[in-house]
């Protein structure tokens, strides 16, 4: 088949893959567009300096950059490699990035791809020129190397030309075109191109692209000091164009590589000089490339002072060449993917470097012609991802240039996000601050980790200190209030999780066809489901609650619920769905005495017949009308209860009144994750994402078989009978022993998976690890290791849920 009638705008490396990548899979109606002449298009890819370095704390992006390496290895132009595999080197000069260095090779064995920590003199081995005094140790990966962007291009070109799609430079587009929500074509200076799919593939220029279909992309153009040196004597000689591995002194924010008997040198340490798409000239305004901009030599002081110490051989050398390249930032540091949702048919692939270009070609590719990815995880790269607030201009400015600036630091896992803050509050955000809240930010929220007004809760209290990492954004009160809610009684701020509302006479259906459970179940039921990928990959996990005949509401887990939903949509406007997370607030009230507190504050039944587990009312507590749904994700006794924003003021403080003669605390973040925990609940997006389907990830009671239909049973049937990896609980004896996420799992010296979420138990006195086994490994009993930093914890894999398994606290 010639497939659908697509043009991609942008011809660089992205452009390219994507062009070889969609017509090996048989789409071969492709025309690629440039303003630019080829390969060298002009915009980041033809200056990019071509490091390809494959570790990272994302699965997917690693992934990503491990095919882009596999696949550039495997091309050539006229015999010149696209990949010159040299390997790639990390050095630390500080006793904090050598820690770093064992948590970043911590990620690649999680990952799958080969690396180890080398000492100093191993450093000097791999690298002669580095300055032996100044290196205490190095993480070196032998499958790095040096992407030859423009060859790459050129490669893929070919490649994709001989299957018969049509490239055409120097071809400036000047408009979408669109007609009935719908891509209809591109319009260049040289004509218009008819198109069934249109793909963004401009990078920087891709806000202005996609500007055009009603687009706003979160993405800022900076400019990134790269400076050739002359030639170094220490390398005269030197006729292969790189011999030593890429070199990263990640404490200065810099990076090298061989170039013949130079040397290039990337500099991320100066100020953050952000550029508008509009401001880049085009390619026959520009002087030169228009993603080059003027070297400002001011900014280049420190990096070639700290060069020259770091690299002696370099002070015999002067630097001869420098620019200031453009590259694409995100508010996140991740890719831009997917479809407009506004305009069906318009795609983006945006801030995508070299290191994952090939990756995000096949990824994409895959997407368009299967309709799902199946080589990679996307979640975290959907551009659908965001909220409202992170796609303002003053945000996704402030943002990109903190993730320029944050691009090698060594970041803890908790650290909360710079400014703009606060930025979302909820309705009982003052009351919080009264408490002494430390918040950390999600989506945005400032959501409270702990309260200082507990600290006295400590006292008397076993609560065991975890290791310096993991003390960070940590507080004994943590377990205090962790121990406390099982005690007692605890109001938890629930409102940052989002709430989308599906309403109509088609709402029933609707829902039927996306959920596995069944969910059009009597008024007050509320039901625990998956979304499921066509592939039967697990998109969310949800609770639906049956509100009345024709309306439903829905705990989601993000943006990407509400694009699923809304994609969904019958056309015969019978079916609403609307995010109703802004004008609403929720409480979780959790904890034995929790009906204590509740009932009478109203005239509603809240006795375990009045409302049984898993049902929903609405009730007025106090003079505040709530929608109140018996669930806990802490497994405790107790109720979410929902009312309107301008309530909610008004519900924090009746119910505290109740609770605190009771002993009630309010409780925060901390307490929350380990408690949920304790009792095996799953996160998505962290325990579980959109490679895992329910029977792997233990969250296959969710699913029912019996149903006629809906999305993704078809494949999760074929799925089911081959189940070969399961997300385990893993219990750690040592209390100090507190990992993070994202460890490797040995089985002896052989790694055999990677930890999601971790914590420790604070009610049952053991840390708690969750992980991605294989099958046969995930028995009771079974004694495995976790690699934290340089250190090996012993694990045990456990039954679950750790936690009151017979379900009576809950239910009582």
């Amino acid at each position: 088949m010639a497939g659908p009638r697509v043009v991609i705008i942008g011809a660089g490396v992205v452009g390219a893959a994507l062009a070889d990548e969609i017509s090996a899979r048989g789409w071969t109606e492709v025309t690629v567009v440039d303003q630019g002449p080829l390969p060298a298009t002009g915009g980041s890819s033809s200056h990019a300096p071509g490091l390809v370095f494959q570790a990272n704390s994302s699965k997917t992006m690693t992934e990503l950059a491990r095919y882009t390496v596999e696949k550039f290895c495997s091309l050539d132009v006229d015999g010149q490699p696209c990949f010159l595999q040299v390997g790639g080197l990390e050095v630390a000069t500080t006793p904090q990035r050598v820690t770093e260095l064992h948590r970043r090779q911590g990620w690649l064995t999680s990952w799958g791809v080969e690396s180890r920590i080398v000492t100093a003199d191993e450093c000097v081995d791999k690298h002669p020129l580095v300055n032996r005094d100044r290196v205490l140790a190095g993480l070196h990966i032998p499958t790095d190397g040096l992407a030859k962007a423009v060859l790459a291009v050129e490669a893929q070109i070919r490649r994709a030309t001989e299957r018969g799609v049509t490239f055409l430079a120097r071809h400036e587009v000047l408009d979408v075109l669109q007609a009935d929500g719908e891509v209809t074509g591109v319009r260049t200076d040289r004509g218009d191109l008819r198109a069934d799919i249109v793909v963004c593939c401009a990078g920087i220029w891709g806000p202005k692209i996609a500007r055009m279909a009603g687009m706003n992309l979160p993405l800022t153009p900076l400019a990134h000091q790269l400076a050739w040196t002359g030639p170094v004597p220490a390398l005269a000689g030197q006729t292969e164009e790189a011999v030593r591995p890429i070199l990263r002194h990640q404490d200065a924010d810099l990076y090298y590589r061989d170039r013949h008997d130079t040397l290039g040198i990337g500099y991320y340490g100066h100020r953050p000089m952000p550029i508008t798409a509009d401001e880049i000239l085009s390619v026959d305004e520009a002087d030169g490339m228009p993603s080059v901009l003027k070297f400002t030599e001011d900014d280049f002081a420190d990096a070639w002072t700290e060069t020259q110490s770091l690299l002696p051989a370099t002070r015999e050398a002067k630097i001869e060449e420098a620019i200031n390249g453009l590259f694409s930032f995100t508010t996140d540091g991740l890719p831009l993917l997917g479809e407009s949702p506004d305009v069906k048919g318009f795609w983006v692939a945006e801030a995508v470097w070299v290191t994952h270009s090939a990756g995000v070609g096949r990824a994409v590719a895959e997407w368009l012609v299967d309709g799902h990815c199946s080589s990679f995880d996307l979640h975290e790269c959907d551009v659908n991802r965001f909220e409202p607030h992170q796609l303002a201009p003053e945000y996704v400015l402030a943002r990109d240039c903190q993730n320029f600036v944050e691009v090698y630091d060594i970041l803890h896992p908790l650290q909360p996000s710079g400014d703009p803050r606060p930025l979302r509050t909820s309705p009982f955000y003052a009351r919080q601050q009264e408490l002494g809240a430390f918040f950390l930010e999600a989506n945005g929220w400032e959501r409270p980790h702990w309260y200082e007004a507990n600290a006295g809760l400590v006292e008397g209290r076993s609560i065991v200190t975890p290791n310096d990492w993991a003390a960070r954004y940590w507080s004994p009160i943590v377990g205090a209030e962790a121990q406390a809610t099982r005690e007692t009684v605890a109001m938890y701020d629930m409102t940052a999780l989002k709430r989308l509302e599906v309403s109509g006479r088609g709402a029933a259906d609707f829902l039927e066809r996306l959920c596995t459970g069944k969910v059009a179940k009597s008024v007050g039921s509320v039901t625990y489901t998956l979304l499921l990928d066509h592939d039967g990959g697990i998109r969310s996990d949800i609770t639906v609650a049956r509100l009345a005949p024709d309306l439903f509401q829905v705990g989601a887990n993000g943006n990407l619920d509400l694009d699923w939903f809304t994609r969904h949509l019958p056309a015969d406007g019978t079916v609403q769905v609307r995010d109703i997370t802004p004008g609403t607030c929720c409480i979780g009230l959790w904890g034995p005495l929790a009906r204590d507190v509740l009932q009478p504050l109203t005239d509603e039944d809240f006795s375990a017949a009045g409302l049984k587990y898993f049902r929903a009312k609405r009730a007025h507590i106090g003079s505040v009308p709530v929608t109140a749904m018996r669930l806990s994700y802490v497994g405790e006794l107790g109720w979410e209860l929902y009312t309107t924003a301008d309530q909610g003021l008004k519900l924090w403080d009746t119910l505290w009144r109740a609770a605190r003669p009771l002993g009630g605390i309010a409780a925060g973040r901390g307490a929350f994750n380990s408690l949920r925990l304790e009792k095996g609940y799953r996160s998505f997006g962290t325990d579980m994402t959109y490679e895992h389907d329910p029977y792997e990830a233990g969250v296959g009671f969710a699913v029912k078989a019996d149903k006629e239909d809906f999305v993704g049973k078809a494949a999760l049937e074929r799925r089911k009978a081959d189940v070969r990896r399961k997300l385990t609980c893993l219990t750690i004896e040592d209390p100090r022993a507190v990992v993070m996420g994202k460890e490797p799992v040995y089985d002896g010296q052989r790694p055999v998976g990677h930890v999601t979420s971790a914590a420790f138990g604070h009610t049952i006195g053991k840390g708690i690890a969750y992980a991605w086994l294989p099958a046969e490994l995930a028995v009771a009993g079974r004694a495995l290791h976790i690699e934290y930093f340089d250190q090996r914890v012993e694990a045990v894999v456990a039954d679950e849920p750790l936690f009151d398994p017979a379900m009576s606290r809950l239910r009582g």
